[in-house]
């Protein structure tokens, strides 16, 4: 069974292809994306611009055809917090759905942790005891512990490294007294959701998931993705640390020449690091694993659980 995820991210919008079935790993067939950064795209913060709306009408109209060229079967749409913040996001989603017939379904920050937090048990199994799974976005910051595939606690907060960097830097690299207000208002907002998620017990396994995490492990000396996704990659909370000092005095470009960080990410970096390691110190956590998994794969995972046994799915009309 081909199945297709299309990903409207804060900061990519992104179209993967898999083939899956009930009981069985998704695996990978073809992917199609563009760095649209629609957060950026928000006139005063709250209103997708009509350029932004335009440019999120043309690619869901091409990932359309992609997916029709590549035989996908059923094809699952969501949009996070760019759209999700935006006051005119579902008059935009309603006339894409009019144009293109895909309706993307709007997920709230906890059902982002939610399901993030279902990739990664699956990924993981049920050998790793409690999970903590911590993942940053471009919008967003998810962070979920459970015990079992659905989370005890799921958490949203407005902390993803794309909205800090354009809230709180005005210069490339920022002021000193820029990251350490950001680094105040980041352990703030973090620290009030330590004791909810804290109540359910310490982690067997803590887990990151997501590019920003991934970019942070591969400077900090992780196996680049060339290797593949079953090498374990961790990052540890001492050269997260370390790494957090080194990216506030690096303009950008400097950034963008470190091992496995993408130019379009690259002025985004130094906000995830200062996030990450809030999180990590406050939560104790003297290492992460990264998983592979994430959102999409989640939205994958629970759309196979929902569908029949032993019958095709119906695409959506």
């Amino acid at each position: 069974m081909r199945l297709g995820v299309l990903d409207v991210g804060s900061n990519t919008v992104h179209l993967l292809v898999m083939d899956a079935h009930q009981g069985a790993r998704p695996l990978p067939a073809y992917s199609h994306k563009e760095e649209m950064r629609l957060a950026e795209h928000l006139v005063n913060g709250d209103r997708l611009s009509d350029a932004g709306a335009a440019r999120l009408r043309t690619f869901v109209a091409e990932a359309v055809r992609i997916a029709e060229d590549k035989g996908v079967e059923d094809l699952v749409a969501f949009a996070t917090s760019a759209v999700r913040d935006a006051v005119n996001g579902e008059e935009i989603l309603a006339q894409i759905k009019a144009d293109t017939r895909v309706d993307i379904q709007v997920l709230s920050g906890d059902d982002e942790a939610r399901l993030t937090f279902l990739a990664v048990r699956r990924w993981f199994g049920w050998s790793s005891g409690r999970l903590l799974v911590v993942d940053i976005g471009g919008g967003s910051l998810e962070i979920a512990s459970g015990i079992d595939e659905e989370p005890d606690v799921a958490v949203s907060l407005p902390l993803g490294a794309g909205r800090l960097t354009r809230d709180w830097f005005t210069a490339d690299p920022p002021d000193p007294d820029e990251v350490r207000a950001l680094r105040r208002h980041a352990r703030t907002e973090i620290a009030r959701t330590v004791g909810v998620v804290g109540r359910y017990g310490r982690p067997d396994h803590a887990v990151a998931t997501s590019k920003t995490f991934r970019q942070l492990a591969r400077i900090a000396g992780a196996a680049p993705s060339s290797e593949g996704s079953y090498v374990k990659r961790t990052l540890a909370h001492e050269d997260l640390t370390e790494w957090a000092g080194r990216l506030s005095r690096m303009p950008a470009a400097e950034r963008a020449e470190l091992p496995g960080v993408s130019a379009g990410r690259a002025a985004q970096l130094l906000a995830g690091a200062v996030v990450a390691d809030a999180a990590m110190d406050l939560f104790e956590l003297p290492v992460l694993e990264i998983c592979p998994w994430a959102l999409r794969e989640g939205m994958i995972l629970r759309r196979l659980d929902v569908l029949p046994v032993g019958r095709p799915p119906i695409a959506d009309q």
